[in-house]
């Protein structure tokens, strides 16, 4: 697991890339605040939205998530706790007055910075709820 590619993924930086062109800016792979060891996949600071392209095998997608043959109760464990620490970071997050956004890896990332830019560009009062893009 070590040998994963943590961050710079290929949608990532399609999502960066899209995101820069249209003149936002923001932080990469940046710690969250107030959760030791978690990190934003892009991270809007003043906006307080955080931004999180998951892996369709690392955070168990329903669409296309597997779970290997070899040591299978392991697996298990390791995704649906992966899964949990999603929830409760969003939770978290939310609870602290950010605006969540997760993408998996598979969807179009252009409709993908169509909502984040929405999300960031939008008046302050509708900061501090969590928002999922459609499949």
């Amino acid at each position: 697991m070590s040998r994963q590619v943590r961050r710079g993924t290929a949608p990532e930086l399609c999502l960066r890339r899209l995101l820069f062109a249209r003149g936002l800016r923001y932080r990469v792979d940046a710690p969250l605040p107030g959760m030791p060891r978690r990190r934003a996949d892009v991270l809007f600071t003043r906006r307080r939205v955080a931004v999180f392209i998951d892996g369709c095998f690392w955070h168990s997608c329903p669409v296309h998530g597997t779970v290997p043959r070899s040591n299978r109760d392991w697996w298990v464990a390791k995704l649906d706790k992966n899964m949990a620490r999603d929830r409760e970071t969003d939770t978290y997050l939310s609870a602290n007055g950010w605006t969540v956004l997760r993408f998996w890896e598979h969807e179009d990332m252009e409709l993908a910075a169509d909502v984040v830019e929405r999300v960031v560009r939008k008046p302050e009062s509708g900061i501090g709820l969590p928002v999922e893009a459609d499949p």
